[in-house]
């Protein structure tokens, strides 16, 4: 068995009723170029049965400590129930991009079982462009960006034709264990937490104001002076999320829209103002969103604070899943009106915290959730967003902005051509908006999730995305 990490049980304790913590992505696949002219639920079921035994992740079933006395395990089943976790449905005519957005928001949604593998797949025919949309749904307990990416790449393929998977040598399956293996198990970790907890306080502690924890009157202050006795430090900006309309308690209900930007538009930008193409997305995604907060009447005279997602995994780590991540704070300048401007200003910011990550240790948010004792650590994460998002002025972000470089080849799913991948992440209290973009055969593809009630007409954004881009050209 294995054990979840700290940082990947955290995902499991922010789970209720209102928010989930699974993430997932939108693929549109042209059932053209597969063979017969055939892609389906029956052909994305037998590509799973093929390859499902070389992907760990999708056997991997949640067991808990009694009593909460240690952080929860992994056992891996034998074999794929695909009869539950595969499922097919199809859209209502005429099937349009906001028919299969809608699709998308009620199924993520839903929670996932936790008595099975915490993943689910979904065929989605009848859009009207032809096109099957496959939507898979797995928790972020289970990948990151970078693990996500792994599994789909055992998925697709670079031709029509794909490629013979070697099953694997052994059974690694492991024995269902009894609630007697598992409190012995959580009471011989009992004294590990002592240890992990003084091994973490050194890394930790100085940074602990980047981290969610920030959020508590008196860290950044108790950070600081932690940052001078043990190490020089980088100078670190002092960044408050303002209230907003999506800064509160989210609702159990979801909006989702996807569309796509030219990626030789955003590259054309970030030639003419000598930027990155992260800047500029970054900076058309601060345009559109001052334009919505402008149009309801809720825009801060002080830049938002965006979370931005960035992997410390390694090479040697590559197939170890699970979550290997920081979580970087940088202003989102919708303060400014002028597109160049915050450009610039955008430019500058995520210079500044390239330079903090690097001063960063890579195990922050593993260490710093390691100061809390497992049998408290699920009331302790809800109890730190839940204060987070108690008054204004207090949240340490206001949305999650997150820019994943893709292949610029074909790739196809059971012969069927990619012709799309729009990422469909999560989002929190305090962080009711989440703007995920990925790169892909020349255009970069946008998922933007946002509560329901906060952002009703979410879909806006992206028009304001492509106007805020012509106005940099």
């Amino acid at each position: 068995m294995r054990q979840l990490t700290s940082l990947d049980a955290q995902f499991l304790a922010l789970e209720n009723a209102r928010q989930t913590g699974h993430v997932g992505s939108l693929a549109m696949l042209d059932p053209t170029t597969a063979p017969e002219g055939s892609f389906g639920c029956r052909e994305v079921t037998r590509l799973m049965s093929e390859r499902g035994p070389q992907l760990p992740p999708l056997r991997w079933r949640l067991a808990n400590v009694p009593l909460g006395l240690d952080h929860p395990y992994w056992v891996e089943e034998a074999e794929i129930d695909l009869g539950y976790h595969v499922r097919e449905m199809a859209l209502a005519s005429p099937g349009n991009d906001a028919q299969l957005a809608d699709q998308v928001a009620r199924i993520m949604a839903r929670p996932l079982d936790r008595a099975r593998p915490l993943w689910e797949l979904y065929v989605i025919e009848g859009h009207e462009s032809g096109l099957v949309a496959v939507l898979t749904k797995i928790h972020h307990a289970v990948i990151d960006g970078l693990s996500g990416a792994e599994i789909m790449a055992l998925l697709l393929d670079l031709t029509p034709e794909g490629r013979d998977v070697e099953p694997p040598e052994e059974d690694l399956a492991d024995p269902s264990p009894t609630g007697l293996q598992m409190l012995a198990l959580g009471l011989a970790g009992l004294p590990r937490y002592p240890v992990r907890m003084l091994k973490a306080v050194p890394k930790a502690l100085p940074n602990l104001d980047q981290t969610a924890f920030g959020v508590f009157p008196g860290m950044g202050t108790l950070s600081r002076v932690a940052a001078k006795l043990v190490r020089d430090g980088v100078d670190r900006p002092e960044l408050v999320a303002p209230k907003t309309k999506f800064s509160g308690r989210i609702s159990p209900h979801r909006r989702f829209t996807f569309g796509q930007l030219e990626l030789e538009d955003v590259k054309a930008a970030k030639n003419k103002h000598g930027t990155t193409v992260n800047d500029v997305v970054v900076s058309v995604c601060a345009g559109a969103v001052r334009r919505w907060l402008l149009e309801h009447e809720d825009l801060p005279d002080v830049p938002l604070v965006a979370q931005v997602p960035v992997s410390v995994r390694t090479g040697d780590q590559f197939g170890t899943y699970g979550n290997r991540i920081l979580l970087m704070a940088a202003p989102l300048y919708t303060d400014v009106e002028d597109p160049v401007e915050r450009l610039m200003k955008t430019h500058e910011a995520l210079l500044d915290m390239k330079e903090r990550r690097g001063a960063l240790p890579a195990m922050l948010l593993q260490d710093a959730n390691n100061f809390i004792p497992p049998a408290v650590f699920a009331r302790a994460a809800r109890l730190t967003f839940a204060f987070s998002t108690s008054r204004p002025g207090r949240s340490a972000w206001n949305l999650v902005i997150s820019n994943v470089p893709g292949p610029q080849f074909p790739l196809y799913m059971a012969g069927a051509k990619l012709v799309a991948n729009y990422p469909v992440s999560v989002i929190l209290d305090g962080m009711g908006l989440n703007i995920t973009v990925m790169s892909y055969m020349g255009h970069m593809d946008f998922g933007i999730i946002a509560d329901r009630d906060q952002m009703p007409d979410v879909d806006v954004l992206l028009p304001y995305l492509r106007e805020e881009l012509e106005r940099l050209l």
